[in-house]
């Protein structure tokens, strides 16, 4: 079940109210923000004009946005002080949803409905519908912050500039300002650094925290990207914010994280918010090498590949499934390396694509296996990536079925909102027991086998951080890795019993690494590559950071630049736990 984040008094140290702030991003925090300001220096002919066009941009931006209806994903997790690996995970929250950005910035006027005292009652709205199963709900104006500085007013009259230095963010050059907002400029300013790359003068990344000119609301900090998504358009696609407690440093008392994440802009305008919206599935192609006729079992399978093909369309059309893509071959080579062991027989070849989310889940939709995003990221070597497949794997040789009726492409004709509720994708408590049983034997006979062990102790991991992060453990669409939500046992205990004592200190035994460390979304197709970041060093147990968030790093390139080739497309090995982008 989902957990709903609860309002409280604004002294107190429950994270509910933060959480819920931190989605409207209305953010109030402890004022830890007021620091000396350097005085302005004169700005030359050619910041400027940087700055004029960014100011021009970001209503372009804003513009862009009110077009969209992409999908936002938020995941937040609660932190404590920890002895041994400095800070721990002790809660999480989970939303998802498409944002219909038209609805969202109505008049240009969300920047003074942050000011008023009602501001956050439609953000309730959007935490509440959310945290339903892929709803669609308007959010409040005030969550449009986090994602353009100030569109109306970012401009030289309400704002001082000071330049820091050129920097590079991957490939992409840009002028780094000192923003800060004017006296008298009016409440809910940006302060802080903005970076505008130096050929078209679009920001791609801000980081700081707005003000207020009452000197008592302030705000939450987070350090924004965008991506270049189209010629010239460069688009909000990440967002993590960290706050610590009231009057508390980072030794004294507990913070948390957040990512936002946004992806989808390529997406249709849903046609209605009625569970009986139609949309178009694409037909099956006949690729028969020659016109005659179809046998009653042949029939049979084209049927099943009929419902398959609607489903998997359905799931991208929706924004939850990514494209085909490079990434899927190397899933699929792990999955050919336990069938050719095992001499597998199926009726098709066996496929395999990711879910975009970060709860930790699997599934399959006739002869493709699915794994979320965050259960890729996460897993740290090639025998545990063989583990979660062989699950699935199991499923399809026990003939573990989807359900046929969606063959009739009607019974796909619902709004996006309603997808996750209505097309039920995991398998039942039985099927599960004998595809766990099933996968033991089908590791045991592949090229896995003698690293089983430390395959059992990405799931020994799992069952430690279980009751700290529920959300992340709760699957939206397809198989939970666990028995139970109550249970403290996993499907494929087996390997659990193998695995050693998991060691939490130890710097050489990597069970899990932090969410993030494998794939990158493009924001605007929907497509998945592999991330191509050098191997990092585990230098202190703190540094291994299990399912934990991270800050976000984007090594950003302009649009239609080859992305670089991965170094490898391998697991990490011990002492190489990478963390974000």
């Amino acid at each position: 079940m989902m957990r709903f984040p609860k309002l409280t008094p604004r002294g107190s140290r429950n994270r509910g109210l933060a959480l819920l702030l931190l989605v409207s991003i209305t953010l109030p925090a402890s004022a830890r923000h007021k620091k000396n300001i350097q005085p302005m220096g004169k700005l030359t002919p050619q910041m400027v004009r940087l700055i004029d066009l960014s100011s021009g941009h970001e209503k372009g931006v804003l513009q862009a946005l009110q077009q969209r209806t992409p999908v936002v994903e938020t995941y937040i997790q609660d932190f404590k002080p920890d002895t041994q690996l400095s800070a721990v995970p002790t809660e999480d929250h989970y939303f998802l949803g498409r944002v219909d950005f038209g609805k969202v910035i109505e008049d240009n006027r969300y920047q003074e409905a942050a000011a008023k005292k009602n501001a956050l009652k439609g953000s309730v709205m959007f935490v509440n519908g959310l945290t339903k199963a892929f709803k669609i709900e308007y959010v409040a104006q005030g969550f449009v912050q986090m994602l353009l500085l100030d569109a109306n007013h970012f401009d030289r009259q309400h704002y001082d500039f000071a330049f820091v230095r050129r920097e590079f963010l991957g490939d992409v050059r840009t002028y780094l300002f000192d923003v800060t907002p004017r006296s008298g400029s009016g409440t809910g300013r940006f302060i802080g650094r903005v970076w505008i790359e130096d050929t078209g003068g679009n920001i791609v990344r801000f980081s700081g925290t707005y003000t207020s000119n009452n000197g008592h609301q302030v705000y939450y900090h987070f350090d924004s990207w965008r991506t270049n998504v189209q010629p010239g358009l460069w688009l909000p696609t990440a967002v993590y914010a960290e706050e610590h407690g009231p009057g508390a440093g980072p030794d004294q008392g507990g913070f948390f994280r957040a990512q936002t994440w946004i992806w989808g802009y390529s997406l249709r305008q849903p046609a209605s918010t009625s569970d009986n919206a139609t949309v178009k599935i694409d037909a099956v192609t006949d690729q028969s090498e020659s016109a005659q006729d179809v046998s009653p079992l042949q029939a049979s399978r084209m049927w099943s590949q009929q419902a398959e093909s609607n489903i998997l369309d359905r799931l991208f059309q929706a924004g939850l499934l990514a494209g085909p893509s490079n990434f899927d071959k190397v899933l699929e080579q792990v999955t050919n390396n336990l069938i050719l062991t095992n001499n597998i027989s199926l009726p098709e070849p066996v496929h395999c694509r990711v879910l975009l989310t970060y709860p930790l889940e699997s599934l399959t939709i006739g002869n493709t296996i699915v794994l979320s995003k965050g259960l890729i990221d996460t897993l740290p070597y090639e025998a545990d990536l063989a583990a979660v497949l062989s699950f699935q794997l199991a499923h399809l040789e026990l003939g573990h079925k989807v359900d046929t009726e969606f063959a009739f492409p009607d019974n796909l004709m619902f709004a996006d909102q309603a997808t996750i509720r209505r097309v039920p994708l995991h398998h039942s408590d039985a099927e599960n027991q004998a595809a766990a049983k099933k996968a033991l034997q089908l590791l045991e006979n592949s090229p896995y086998k003698d690293k089983l062990a430390d395959a059992g102790l990405y799931y020994k991991l799992l069952l430690s951080r279980a009751k700290q992060l529920p959300a992340l453990m709760q699957p939206q669409l397809g198989d939970s890795l666990f028995t139970s939500p109550a249970d403290d046992q996993v499907w494929m205990s087996a390997l659990v019993a193998r695995s050693p004592k998991l060691e939490m200190d130890n710097v050489r035994q990597i069970a899990a690494l932090p969410l993030g460390s494998r794939i990158r979304v493009d924001s605007w197709n929907d497509t998945v590559d592999l991330l191509n970041s050098k191997p990092i060093a585990v230098l202190s147990p703190s540094d291994k950071m299990p399912l934990e968030l991270t800050p976000i790093f984007f090594r950003l390139r302009p649009y239609g630049q080859a992305a670089p080739i991965p170094v490898s497309t391998g697991a990490a090995s011990p002492g190489d736990s990478t963390s974000n982008q």
